[in-house]
């Protein structure tokens, strides 16, 4: 019998969430995969061998989660939770509260570089856990470092810590001195962010709109860095001389080349070249919003989450679902200059 070739969209992974997906992430370790879902469940799966490893009830919705290794991790939830989910990997796993924020927890991330779990909540703080000790808030919190507005998206490289809150302020700290932040920005882009993502080279960060535009910035704020910053539109269609413009959800950056994918509410999947500001790639379109993107830690699988996100209100969709497709290098790897 001839093999069937999984369709361009990548193939479907079995048990998927039975409400809209929030995250999903790669370990970076393994093809292990970590789900968040407002079914109120963070889910691990062998996106290799298609196989739910295991899955953990929260008190409410969760709208982030995080890797710790390879078999425990972390959650973000609507119950105002922060959780430290251990031996996922087995239906008695356990889970700890590390502590709480004062509204829903919109945003975790794991520090490699200090140990430490990073939360952004709706209550416009921030907070770094220490996991390591006694759960219980009074063991595990390190500080709580307040925002200008409700926190909606973070990314970490290293020691530098990116946060993007309502308002389209862009707030960028060392995790060594949270004291106060290393730059205070305003967004480049004249509507509210969706995701913020770091260069994998650490020199940068990638922000996403909900009006259809990415902006490619520096760190750096000499003259020649910020010369280096611009942005575009994407995800956008022309209908009977209108534009229709989608939000772009999810920014994932290619671990090996440093190519990206965004996202967005109309389906499709698209991969840039940052460096040479060309598009290189657009897969076939999912069958509902793309609300998360991720690929594996070697590139060669990207993880979609095709989940309608209520950006027109209730009403009939495709049910929610995660595909993993196989990346074709050319795809993802920068084309070279041509001279002229």
């Amino acid at each position: 019998m001839t093999a069937v070739n999984p369709p361009a969209i990548g193939r479907e992974l079995v048990n998927p969430p039975s409400d809209g997906i929030s995250n999903l992430r790669f370990s970076n370790h393994s093809d292990n995969l970590l789900v968040s879902s407002w079914d109120k469940s963070v889910r691990l799966y062998d996106a290799s061998a298609n196989v739910l490893r295991g899955e953990f009830m929260h008190g409410g919705p969760v709208l982030d989660c995080c890797f710790h290794d390879d078999s425990s991790g972390f959650s973000a939830s609507v119950d105002n939770c922060v959780r430290r989910l251990v031996r996922l990997v087995f239906s008695h796993g356990k889970e700890d509260i590390l502590g709480k924020h004062d509204a829903p927890v919109r945003c975790i991330e794991y520090s490699y570089a200090t140990g430490q779990v990073v939360t952004g909540s709706w209550d416009k703080t921030l907070k770094c856990w220490d996991p390591r000790g006694a759960s219980g808030q009074e063991h595990t919190l390190v500080g709580t470092y307040q925002q200008p507005e409700r926190v909606y998206s973070l990314s970490l490289f290293s020691n530098r810590l990116v946060v993007a809150t309502a308002g389209r302020h862009v707030n960028i700290y060392d995790l060594r001195n949270m004291s106060q932040p290393e730059q205070r920005r305003e967004s480049s882009l004249k509507y509210q962010t969706r995701c913020v993502r770091c260069y994998p080279n650490g020199t940068g960060y990638a922000l996403s709109s909900v009006e259809g535009r990415v902006a490619m910035e520096f760190f750096e704020l000499s003259e020649a860095s910020q010369a280096k910053k611009y942005a575009f539109k994407c995800h956008r269609k022309s209908e009977a001389g209108r534009d229709i413009v989608y939000p772009v959800n999810a920014i994932a950056f290619h671990p090996i080349y440093g190519t990206f994918a965004t996202g967005g509410c109309d389906g499709f999947v698209n991969v840039w070249d940052g460096n040479n500001k060309k598009r290189l790639y657009q897969y076939s379109k999912y069958p509902s919003s793309i609300a998360a993107l991720s690929f594996s830690r070697d590139g060669r699988l990207l993880a979609a989450a095709s989940s309608y996100t209520f950006e027109e209100g209730d009403k009939p969709h495709e049910p929610d679902a995660i595909f993993v497709r196989s990346v074709n290098e050319m795809e993802v790897k920068p084309k070279p200059k041509v001279l002229p």
